[in-house]
């Protein structure tokens, strides 16, 4: 072996012991005020220690790693997660090729993940608000079937793509031109074609065949968005027809059926913030709405209403909102990190050994106006929340020799 090539080695080698050490770097926060989104509760002046990307011990007997950071009683919690939008698939509303959320041949096998953009320029000013995490949808084209949903990261790297294909999303209720019951038929008619179809163990099956075949499994959820009572309750008899696992999504009128949903287990993502009818479909929009449906034993996701691929920020406020009309406030944090961990089957959303290391210090009650980020963990690794806002905001601030705005 030559002396290059020996060299050569020991480099490789000494890079891949380099990358290994650096790789398990471990982070433990002490002296937190935990909101630990389980059965633990809140945890005061604790200690959480990440390695990995992952939790690897809740208050240790002896805190060993290699950065200790003393959040001074800070409260730290899951990261939140954010859902039912298109962020990273929007730039500008009003600009057309920023817009890769939709399209007029959308259908079932949709995915606009494809097309998700991490360094998006909506992304970090989702993070000030302290999301971690969003499940993008589609919002479809001419069918009632969108297109499916996926979890991204909001860490910025050209994986975040965290799970793809974790929901079908599907349009029904009120219509500008048709019948609310032709777009119910149609999603009988597919499920029941894919319930009655027979398979040929030698054809290989379609996306839209797969997705169909998971939903009528219970492996993948039916997201309905649809807000009207009679239309959640004909969903729910679908539920029971043929065992799928549905999620709600809308549902202003949800509180009229709320014994119904809680028996049938089924979730309800709902804005805090609906407290107006906007059509016939939701005459029962109330801020209390929230409170209401947890009161009676359904699982709840608090998400933004709107423009949310740009006002997802907001989405701890919307959930401060829900506590002061009578929510919970473990209530309302889970509705906002855990318990869509659990509807879409992801290791996040709660402080506990094992789940993914997507945390959030805050410098008081994050579902208060006043507080804001400290710092922020996405996989174990700790992530700015400076945004486009806050460099605009220093351009225009700061003093120089240049006319106003610029700088040297």
């Amino acid at each position: 072996m030559t002396k290059l090539t020996k060299s050569l080695k020991l480099s490789l080698v000494a890079a891949g012991l380099f990358s290994a050490t650096a790789s398990a770097a471990s982070v433990a926060i002490v002296n937190a005020t935990l909101h630990t989104s389980t059965e633990q509760g809140v945890l005061e002046g604790a200690s959480v220690v990440i390695e990995d990307g992952k939790i690897v011990a809740i208050n240790p007997v002896t805190v060993n790693a290699d950065t200790t950071i003393d959040a001074k009683g800070q409260i730290v919690t899951a990261g939140f997660i954010g859902t039912m939008n298109q962020l990273g698939l929007v730039e500008v509303g009003a600009v057309a090729g920023s817009r890769d959320g939709g399209d007029d041949k959308a259908g079932i096998d949709f995915d606009p993940s494809l097309a998700f953009n991490p360094r998006s320029s909506l992304i970090p000013y989702a993070r000030k608000g302290g999301i971690t995490q969003d499940v993008i949808v589609p919002n479809g084209g001419d069918s009632i079937f969108a297109g499916l949903a996926s979890v991204v990261d909001l860490s910025g790297s050209f994986e975040s793509v965290n799970k793809k294909q974790v929901a079908l999303v599907v349009h029904l209720g009120e219509k500008s031109k048709g019948s609310r019951a032709m777009s119910m038929k149609t999603l009988i008619d597919k499920l029941e074609g894919e319930k009655s179809a027979k398979k040929d163990d030698k054809k290989e099956l379609s996306t839209e065949q797969k997705v169909l075949a998971a939903v009528l499994a219970g492996d993948m959820p039916l997201i309905a968005s649809v807000q009207r009572a009679s239309d959640i309750y004909e969903l729910v008899k679908l539920k029971e027809t043929y065992g799928i696992n549905l999620v709600i999504h809308g549902g202003d009128d949800a509180v009229v059926v709320a014994d119904a949903l809680a028996k049938a287990d089924v979730p309800v993502i709902i804005s805090s913030m609906a407290n107006l009818p906007g059509s016939f479909d939701s005459m029962h929009a109330n801020l209390a709405n929230a409170g209401k449906l947890e009161k009676a034993g359904v699982k709840v996701i608090i998400g933004v209403a709107g423009d949310s691929s740009h006002n997802v920020y907001q989405l701890r406020f919307d959930a401060g909102n829900a506590v002061s009309y009578g929510m919970s406030q473990q209530g309302a944090l889970s509705a906002v990190t855990s318990n869509i961990a659990d509807v879409f089957g992801l290791n996040s959303g709660a402080i506990a050994k094992g789940k993914r290391a997507n945390l959030v210090m805050w410098s008081a009650d994050p579902f208060e106006l006043n507080s804001h980020v400290s710092k922020m963990w996405i996989n174990g690794e700790e992530v700015s929340t400076e945004a486009r806002q806050d460099k605009l905001r220093d351009r225009y601030t700061t003093d120089s020799a240049m006319p106003r705005a610029y700088t040297k």
